[in-house]
């Protein structure tokens, strides 16, 4: 999952970054308006956590102009502003949640968490594919009922194509999902975590098919032969 922070206070944007990095999440991060409209109008992402006291260009100018454009990722407002009236014009705008600083972490996760179940149009907090289940709220894979350990891209490739069984997810797609601008992720890197998925998944009686010239498709039990 692709996240984009635009906020202009450097030791929290750190904090922030920091911490989403940890859970697995590609993280790009700006720290005024105007940056934050030019990359959301370039660039695709799953959820933008967005301060409202911006320079350059404000928050809520800049969800204006995201929603015009017919973007509909989810947005996280994160700010100090957190009066009803502040909070009533963020979400008529098209943000999805809004939290006041200062925050719990622990919440701020757990919300980052449901937006995103919510963006990719998931209900339950498990997915299932035979003995393969992945803990939405843990963002963890078991097999069988135990924890498989995964490296933290390979974990997020496989993220993407459980929650897109049965679905074609294109190279492209990978690289917009899992990576930030800062990382560089090549077709040969790709086809080696496929190749290492591909090996685990294997002894599940999971099968993942390369899609010659478009991506790569995670096939739901009932669909194999």
């Amino acid at each position: 999952m692709r996240l984009l922070l635009v906020e202009d206070d450097l030791p929290l944007a750190e904090a922030l970054v920091s911490l989403l990095v940890s859970s697995g999440y590609a993280v790009d991060c700006v720290h005024d308006g105007e940056s934050a409209r030019a990359l959301v109008a370039a660039e695709t992402f799953d959820l933008m956590i967005l301060d409202l006291n911006l320079p350059e260009l404000d928050g809520l100018s800049v969800l204006r102009a995201m929603r015009a454009q017919g973007n509909r990722a989810a947005v996280m407002i994160l700010t100090a502003r957190g009066t009803a009236e502040d909070r009533v014009r963020g979400l008529d705008l098209g943000a999805d949640d809004y939290m006041a600083k200062p925050f719990d972490v622990r919440e701020f996760e757990a919300r980052v968490r449901s937006l995103l179940r919510r963006q990719a149009g998931l209900r339950s907090s498990t997915l299932s594919l035979g003995p393969l289940s992945l803990d939405l709220t843990s963002r963890q894979f078991l097999a069988h009922g135990q924890i498989i350990d995964l490296p933290p891209r390979e974990r997020a490739i496989l993220e993407l194509l459980v929650t897109r069984a049965g679905k074609v997810v294109a190279k492209e797609a990978i690289v917009q999902s899992v990576t930030s601008l800062e990382d560089i992720l090549s077709d040969n890197a790709i086809e080696q975590y496929i190749s290492r998925l591909r090996r685990r998944l294997h002894p599940l009686g999971l099968v993942l098919r390369t899609i010659r010239g478009i991506g790569y498709l995670l096939e739901k039990p009932s669909e194999l032969a």
